[in-house]
């Protein structure tokens, strides 16, 4: 599933897309597109343009501005399990991202049956929902009232509040997306192991010093995702394997499952106490 820095280097991606006139939509694919019938999204958006794109955690979606110049539903894109963005241009030049930085041309063995949602311009450039396993998903209008703060922009108050207010373990609690918008389960491995930090502890036993510090640690380690082209570029995430050991120290790395997902921790650097 991709996380926060995945989601965002798709949406700047989608940003090449802006403020071109949509000549036409292909919403065929009824399951991507569910609940919306075969030409319901075209009818909304044929004529008009994206005119701006936006992220909160792992939701991605545009402003649009209606053939009329009146604003228009907003169009929500999510990635699924391994969805990508392609953004062409006048020329057939084209931009894509998925686990990576924003890349050129088309991938070998791409098919073009995997397209499953297409926007074309009127200047002959288009933007596609490429997802050879089916699970993204398209819709009009998209629902993110549920979703709590973006886990890049969370105030230092409303972390504090989100950890005093929980005694669920501390990786459970990341992964919250009612709580915090955007943390998946390597970003919140990576994160507690950069802050040495149990993934067990309970989240309210952190004080405040301590809830600082983990949030630094995570906005530091989100930027250097964004940066490096995902969440598997973390120093710790190539050696979520048994046998493995900490980079840091070199002591044995340690599995298990928080919050219904499997976990990876330094067994002397992230032990219970920490």
């Amino acid at each position: 599933m991709p996380e926060l820095p995945e989601v965002e280097n798709a949406r700047q991606v989608v940003e090449r897309a802006l403020g071109r006139v949509i000549a036409e939509v292909d919403d065929r694919d009824a399951f991507v597109c569910r609940p919306h019938a075969p030409g319901e999204i075209a009818s909304a958006l044929t004529g008009g343009r994206l005119v701006a794109a936006h992220r909160r955690g792992k939701a991605m979606w545009c402003e649009v501005e209606g053939a009329d110049g009146e604003p228009g539903p907003p169009l929500g894109l999510h990635l699924g399990m391994s969805g990508r963005i392609i953004v062409t241009g006048p020329e057939g030049e084209s931009a894509s991202t998925y686990g990576g930085p924003a890349r050129l041309g088309r991938r070998e063995g791409d098919k073009p049956e995997w397209t499953r949602f297409t926007l074309c311009f009127d200047d002959g450039g288009e933007l596609r929902l490429f997802d050879k396993r089916r699970l993204g998903r398209v819709r009009l209008d998209p629902d993110i009232d549920a979703l709590g703060p973006d886990a890049g922009e969370i105030t230092r108050a409303q972390f504090r509040a989100c950890l005093a207010a929980s005694s669920a373990p501390l990786k459970a609690r990341l992964l919250d997306q009612h709580a915090i918008a955007g943390v998946g389960n390597l970003l919140a491995d990576e994160t507690l192991w950069q802050a040495s930090l149990s993934p067990l502890r309970p989240a309210d036993s952190l004080d405040e010093d301590a809830a600082d510090e983990l949030r630094r640690v995570l906005r530091r380690c989100i930027r250097s995702a964004i940066r490096r082209g995902g969440v598997h570029t973390g120093e710790v995430i190539e050696h979520r394997q048994a046998g493995d050991a900490c980079p840091r120290c070199g002591a044995p790395m340690q599995r298990g499952t928080v919050g219904s997902r499997t976990t990876w921790w330094c067994s002397q650097e992230q032990a219970a106490d920490r």
